[in-house]
């Protein structure tokens, strides 16, 4: 069956503009997204960790390790989340089946709303471990920059994840209320069609018909032959 309007996608097969798709609020999020995990996950791998006068790297996060490897890890699978939903936004309306769709549109929700609480805990963890860094800590001022954008860009990805949620739970919201589909094809089979029972059970008009003899009975005689009279 095609979705026609299911879940806020058109029918199944249509085609898709790439420009439409590039406008709708929800790609725009997306891709905002992707670039502020990069910066997240960029900025720690690239310049979150010093040498202070030995071969040994400390996280300019307090020398706190855990600091640095929490903000990669929600990071770097926040980029490949992108990534994939990005993907399944683009080819979800060649996805034919509602409970498919229905299931796409769960996981988004669940996703999108727990990486948001990720980088909300990112965000307060990095800014927490942060202000307590001294100078001393970072000589010649090393990784200052890397450490703000993180933070910063931790905290726009709380907005933008939110939003990617709200548009989940939209979307979800759409597709409960169809009323192009009934029963039977929410559970994939056609729809049958009702017809008259020859069953004598349960019938209560009675037969109005009389019996009627056939055209030839007794009672039609053979006609006579006459002798013409001349």
């Amino acid at each position: 069956m095609d979705g026609v309007g299911s879940f806020g996608a058109g029918r199944t097969g249509s085609t898709i503009d790439p420009i439409s798709f590039a406008k709708q609020p929800q790609t725009i999020l997306r891709v905002l997204s992707w670039i502020f995990s990069l910066v997240v996950f960029a900025s720690i791998v690239n310049e979150g960790y010093v040498n202070l006068g030995s071969e040994t790297l400390h996280c300019v996060f307090n020398k706190n390790a855990d600091a640095c490897n929490y903000g990669v890890f929600v990071g770097l699978v926040g980029l490949l989340a992108c990534s994939f939903f990005f993907m399944l936004d683009y080819k979800f309306a060649s996805i034919s089946s509602v409970k498919d769709r229905k299931k796409a549109i769960m996981v988004e929700i669940g996703f999108s709303g727990f990486w948001a609480f990720l980088y909300f805990v990112s965000f307060c963890f990095l800014a927490n471990q942060w202000s307590r860094t001294t100078a001393k800590e970072l000589p010649l001022n090393q990784g200052a920059d890397a450490a703000r954008a993180a933070i910063a860009f931790s905290f726009f990805s709380i907005i933008t994840w939110a939003g990617l949620t709200v548009r989940a739970v939209q979307k979800y919201m759409l597709g409960t209320d169809m009323t192009l589909f009934t029963t039977e094809h929410m559970d994939g089979s056609a729809p049958t069609q009702p017809y008259p029972s020859n069953s004598p059970v349960g019938e209560t008009t009675e037969t109005t018909e009389t019996y009627q003899s056939p055209p030839f009975t007794e009672n039609n005689a053979a006609p006579t032959y006459q002798v013409p009279i001349y």
